[in-house]
């Protein structure tokens, strides 16, 4: 068979080159019958050609070569019909370089375009999977819809044979007309939709539902198109409406239920009409249906039909999704809120709270005085915001042994120097802010409360309170007021203590006296305006209260300076204040004038103040201010030994650089000693039989740790006391053993307590629970440090006016408690009321605030019965305000 008439052989082409176009072929293959025999035409040669041509290939190998390179061109340039050219004139030898640089070009060209082929060719082929699925979800539609509307077109055919066989049976019984079979189908042509809407509600829900794909198959290739022809690295069109989405998601609160709410509503819309497409239902009922598709995944059980069962289990799938995702987004709402309540992040909507920023070791003693001082209010709010954890700080509150009194305290986790912060617990709002130092170094917690003060000044909303801020050294309490203004009291927490130990030291029991005062348990300071008293000499004020004392006046005239212990002769104009030491400010009110006789005057000397011997142990670092004290308030001729581990050049150099000038000391004179506090030998080269007062202080070196400064202090206190009691004899201390305690003579505790009595011991105390043991063993006075300094604050945070008087009170000039012989005011078994021992001792201008019965321990504050007469002693003593002496 010649090979002209043979049909050419099918060509083997790669999977991605589609078939030639019929049109093309046909084209070709006419072509051919012509043009068999010469060879395809060569546009770029590499070697010079010949006039004559080749011998032409032979007929069967020829076809198979020309459909395969006619292919290959047909795909490399789509505007070039396949068409034989005559031969290229002869190239010169010298044009050969040239030649074959071009040569390289073109397949360079050609491997180019055959990539980007590649690339259009697997698009394509991604385009006709999607296409086919397309087309297959719309065949698959549209049959449903004719299966449905074949089945209507039966169901109404049976319909008809019923209803012509119940005519039938009607006539034969007389009892109706026939029936109109042609007025019924027109009944029901009005009842039953058009199906052309009902076929177009269903191209809408395929349509919408395609709208989605098509969009982002048409984003991700723009995205292709812009990343092709840029060559700068951009996002791509796709990228950046993801990041757009994701940033609408995570800065609007409400982004994610808004989502959700559309996307229930779009199911329901779409799948309403899909149901109205394929259902003889109306349209609201459709919807209907398909809410209830959503909202219950079983509903679809009751479907008959391929499309409308294919609708509804579509809906109910997407319900299943929708209520997942609304599940997943209430969860994470609850567990936000939680999560948000137990970290102490949500704000508090109070007013009138006393807040407390910082958290420190006073905090037990703190809200312990805030909480009585807030019990006869019926309770109240303390906000207490500090950089722990909320549940650490509860936990830590509840293991404090003290009852709240219906006082409810509310833990904030959170910053003192962040605004949003103090706003999230009402700052301006809260009747009180107390800024607690931290433990550690005084000039770091003293740097953060000034920048707390700071943060406290600059919020927008004004602040209602004052605020009560801890410092830890005296240098920087004007600073801080300096930033504050008015808004600021401050408490010197080192200040306060030491110049308390020294009015302890000189004094002994008075540590007793200011915890009863300060404290908000037994009786304090309160100031209040009186009319009825307007125009009343101060004596006669005194004698005015009979359920507290007056200790001193706010004056009007000296623009509303406290004034303690004023003359009797100071008359109250209108607008003045008394100050007075009662148990509560709703406990005490002024009674007319009661008869009182006058005790006449005792002419007792007052003995001359001697000079005294007193020890330190240990360094501080405000002990400079404590010399400066004690020589003010010791007689001349007074000794101050100090001894601690530091050494005696550099000890000195610190004093001058705390702005001490020892050459400018009057009345005492400096001994130093080196040595540690808790070696025995150390302590035994001291002479600690012949000191007056031995003052034990919180080394600066274990001040951080409070168990481990008490602990070094304790140890002290026993090695002192047992080196007194071995150095001092028995018969000196034996008259008193009877009286202060019940040890046995030979124990070690009875020792001590002998030798208490031939010198004062003060130890500063940081831990509550070191107390107990000094008051068991009666070994020793003492100073609760950092309760004191939390009562202080409690008290200045209830009323600032209060942060006068402890002032003056702690100061080297003015007025100060004092503990006074009661040989000063009365004579042996006299019997007089407390109203006349209070006269007798304004003749001395001093106040009489309590007293203390020579067989017991603990003095009495404002006294009750105070008309009532007893038998005085003069082994008892008085608590007094006096001048300094």
């Amino acid at each position: 068979m010649d090979s002209h008439d043979q049909s050419p052989p099918s060509v083997s082409r790669d999977w991605f080159f589609p078939a030639p176009s019929p049109s093309f072929v046909h084209s070709y293959s006419s072509s051919q019958r012509h043009h068999l025999h010469k060879p395809p035409a060569r546009r770029f040669s590499t070697y010079p050609r010949h006039p004559n041509p080749p011998p032409a290939p032979s007929a069967a190998s020829s076809p198979h070569r020309d459909l395969k390179y006619a292919g290959f061109r047909r795909r490399t340039n789509f505007s070039r019909q396949y068409q034989t050219s005559p031969p290229p004139p002869e190239v010169a030898v010298s044009s050969l370089p040239n030649q074959i640089a071009q040569k390289c070009d073109v397949s360079d060209e050609k491997t180019s375009n055959l990539s980007k082929l590649t690339e259009f060719a697997g698009g394509r082929l991604k385009f006709r999977w999607q296409m086919a699925f397309l087309v297959a979800l719309l065949i698959t539609t549209f049959s449903s819809l004719i299966h449905k509307n074949i089945s209507l077109h039966n169901q109404a055919n049976d319909l008809q044979a019923q209803i012509t066989k119940l005519n039938g049976r009607l006539q034969a019984c007389n009892l109706s007309k026939p029936m109109d079979f042609d007025d019924l189908e027109s009944e029901e042509s009005v009842k039953i939709p058009n199906k052309r809407l009902k076929s177009i509600s269903l191209i809408v829900s395929v349509t919408i539902l395609s709208v989605p794909f098509l969009f982002l198959k048409y984003v991700e290739y723009i995205s292709k198109l812009r990343s092709a022809g840029n060559s700068k690295e951009e996002a791509s069109l796709n990228k950046q409406l993801a990041y757009k989405v994701d940033v609408f998601l995570s800065v609007r609160p409400y982004s994610k239920p808004l989502a959700l709410l559309v996307a229930t509503l779009l199911l329901i819309g779409v799948g309403g009409l899909a149901l109205f497409g394929v259902t003889d239902d109306s349209l609201a009922d459709c919807l209907w249906l398909s809410w209830s598709f959503v909202a219950d995944s079983g509903n679809h059980a009751n479907s008959e039909g391929v499309g409308p069962r294919l609708v509804s289990v579509s809906i109910s799938f997407g319900g299943m999704l929708i209520f997942a995702m609304m599940l997943g987004l209430v969860t994470d709402a609850i567990s936000e809120k939680f999560d948000s309540l137990r970290k102490g992040k949500s704000e508090v909507v109070k007013k009138d709270h006393t807040l407390i920023l910082g958290w420190s070791d006073k905090l037990g003693s703190l809200l312990n005085q805030l909480a009585i001082a807030n019990e006869s209010l019926g309770g109240g709010i303390v906000v207490v915001m500090a950089e722990r954890d909320k549940e650490e700080m509860e936990l830590d509150i509840a293991k404090m042994e003290f009852d709240f009194r219906q006082t409810s305290v509310i833990c904030r986790t959170g910053s003192p120097l962040i605004l949003a912060d103090l706003k999230k617990v009402s700052v301006s709002k809260a009747r009180a802010i107390i800024v607690l130092a931290e433990d550690g170094n005084a000039d770091q917690s003293d740097a953060r409360a000034l920048r707390t003060v700071l943060s406290l000044t600059g919020v927008k909303e004004g602040l209602r309170g004052h605020i009560v801020v801890e410092l830890g050294d005296l240098d920087n309490e004007v600073l801080v007021k300096l930033v504050g203004g008015d808004l600021v009291e401050t408490v010197v927490a080192h200040d306060v203590i030491g110049r308390l130990m020294i009015q302890c030291a000189r004094q002994p029991g008075l540590a007793q006296v200011w915890e009863d005062i300060l404290g908000f348990e037994n009786c304090e300071f309160y100031i209040k305006r009186w009319p009825q008293l307007d125009g009343m000499q101060f004596e006669d004020v005194l004698i005015s209260f009979p359920d507290a004392i007056p200790c001193g006046v706010k004056s009007v005239s000296c623009g509303g300076k406290i004034i303690l212990n004023p003359d009797d002769s100071y008359v109250l104009q209108e607008g003045d204040e008394v100050l007075v030491i009662a148990e509560d400010d709703d406990t005490y009110a002024p009674v007319p004038l009661p008869t009182v006789k006058e005790a006449p005057f005792i002419h007792i000397s007052r003995p001359a103040r001697k000079p005294q011997k007193i020890l330190l142990c240990g360094w501080r670092r405000d002990i400079d201010d404590m010399i400066v004290v004690l020589d003010a308030f010791l007689a001349s001729g007074s000794e101050l030994w100090m001894f601690n581990e530091v050494f005696e050049g550099v000890r000195e150099q610190k004093l001058i650089d705390g702005g001490l000038d020892i050459e400018r000391l009057m009345n005492i004179t400096l001994v130093h000693r080196e040595g540690n506090a808790v070696i025995r030998r150390h302590l035994e080269s001291l002479p600690l039989e012949s000191f007056d007062s031995i003052l034990i202080l919180a080394d600066e070196s274990v001040e951080d740790s409070a168990m481990q400064a008490d602990s070094r202090s304790l140890a002290t206190l026993l090695l002192i006391r047992d080196i007194q009691a071995k150095r001092l004899p028995y018969r000196e201390a034996k008259a008193s053993q009877g009286r202060k305690g019940s040890f046995s003579q030979g124990s070690w505790i009875g020792e001590m307590q002998q030798a208490s009595d031939k010198s004062v011991i003060i130890s500063e105390i940081l831990d509550p629970r070191t107390k107990n043991l000094l008051s068991m063993s009666r070994i020793s006075d003492y100073v609760l440090s950092n309760e004191l300094v939390s009562m202080a604050l409690a008290m200045v945070a209830e009323d600032r006016q209060i942060n006068d008087v402890l002032e003056e009170l702690f100061a080297e000039e003015g007025n100060e408690m004092h503990i006074r012989q009661a040989d000063l005011y009365i004579e042996e078994g006299e019997e007089l009321s407390f109203y006349e021992i209070l006269l007798r001792a304004r003749q001395r201008r001093e106040i009489v605030i309590g007293y203390r019965s020579g067989n017991v321990e603990k003095a009495v504050i404002n006294p009750p019965a105070k008309m009532e007469k007893r038998k005085w002693s003069v082994k008892d003593v008085f608590v007094v305000i006096a001048e300094k002496e």
